[in-house]
Order: structure tokens, then C-alpha cells, then sequence
């Protein structure tokens, strides 16, 4: 039987891992820090008003994702949002292995260079343990989303989780994967 590997797994393996393991000096290839996940999560403020939306939004990240994404539910009432404890509120969706270098590749290649004004990504949002977590302001940038359908334009997080244990370590591993950070 024929397996399949996502070309960027290929590339972590080839390219990326042996870089990393000279340029920080790891004892083991075990040390090489790598990607685990990528949460993709969608808040839906209009979604007090209107249940609909937050169907649509888990609809339309499923179409992002390859994967079947879930609402997420609020955990506290919040009388100033017109919020409940327990009203959806959002969709999420976690991505590992060969989705997850699928969706990536997918993100690197297609969907940043159709962002309006694009002059690469910032290389400042990292959490000091080395995740990076980025925003995305339009969901039309993904090739999924049939712009005619769209009624209307969401944002949504993409938290990319590694087992970099620093922030130049993790900034390192995305750059060598391909993300097309900002030049200083």
C-alpha cells in the first residue's frame, strides 16, 4: 500500500529538522522542536442575536479545515453582551498530522498571498513559549469559501502549536516550513 506524506512533512524532514538541529545546536534529533497542532478558532459576536451564524461559521471552517469543526459555548453569562452561559458563540477546530500540514501548506501557498496589501506576516505574535498565534481578517482568502455564498465577512485566530521550548526557536521552525514572515 501506497502512503502518502504531506509535502511539508517531507520538507520538515529533509530540510527544515537538520537546519534547526545545526543552527541550535541539539544533541538529538528527539530536541528538534516541530509542529503539533493548529487550532483554527472563530468568535462570532453577532451570534447573540442571530443562532445562524454560528452555523454557518462552523460550516465555512469545515470547508477551511478539511475537518469537521465544533461551536464553541460560553462558559459565563455576560448581561452587557446579551450573553448566557451555554449559547453558542463561535466554532474552533484542531488540526494534527496530515490535515494539519495539509491546511498549512494550503494557508503558505494559496490563501496569505490572496490577502489584500500582503507584505508578509508578523513576527511579533509569539507567546514566550514558542506558539505562534496570527489573525486573519477576511475568511474569503481561502480558495474553499465561494465568495458569492459569503453573507457575511468573519475573522478568525490560527494558533500554530510547536514543542519549541523559545520564541526564536519556534520563529525559526515556521520561517524554514515556509511562512512568509515580514523582513526587518
Amino acid at each position: 500500500m501506497m502512503t502518502y506524506t504531506p509535502r511539508l512533512k517531507k520538507k520538515y524532514k529533509e530540510e527544515v529538522a537538520p537546519q534547526l538541529m545545526e543552527q541550535f545546536q541539539y544533541k538529538t534529533v528527539m530536541q528538534v522542536p516541530r509542529l503539533v497542532k493548529i487550532n483554527i478558532n472563530q468568535g462570532v459576536g453577532a451570534a447573540t442575536a442571530d443562532k445562524k451564524l454560528v452555523d454557518t461559521a462552523v460550516k465555512e471552517m469545515t470547508m477551511i479545515a478539511g475537518q469537521k469543526a465544533v461551536a464553541t459555548i460560553a462558559k459565563k453569562s455576560v448581561s452587557n453582551f446579551k450573553l448566557r452561559e451555554g449559547m453558542p458563540i463561535g466554532a474552533k477546530v484542531t488540526l494534527r498530522n496530515v490535515q494539519m500540514y495539509e491546511f498549512l501548506d494550503r494557508l503558505i501557498s494559496i490563501a496569505l498571498p490572496r490577502v489584500r496589501d500582503f507584505r508578509g506576516i508578523n513576527d511579533k505574535s509569539f507567546d514566550g513559549r514558542g506558539n505562534y498565534t496570527m489573525g486573519i481578517t477576511e475568511q474569503i482568502i481561502f480558495p474553499e469559501i465561494d465568495i458569492d455564498k459569503v453573507n457575511k465577512i468573519t475573522g478568525m485566530d490560527i494558533t500554530f502549536v510547536t514543542t519549541a521550548k523559545t520564541d526564536a526557536e519556534a520563529l525559526a521552525l515556521l520561517k524554514g516550513m515556509g511562512m512568509p514572515f515580514k523582513n526587518q
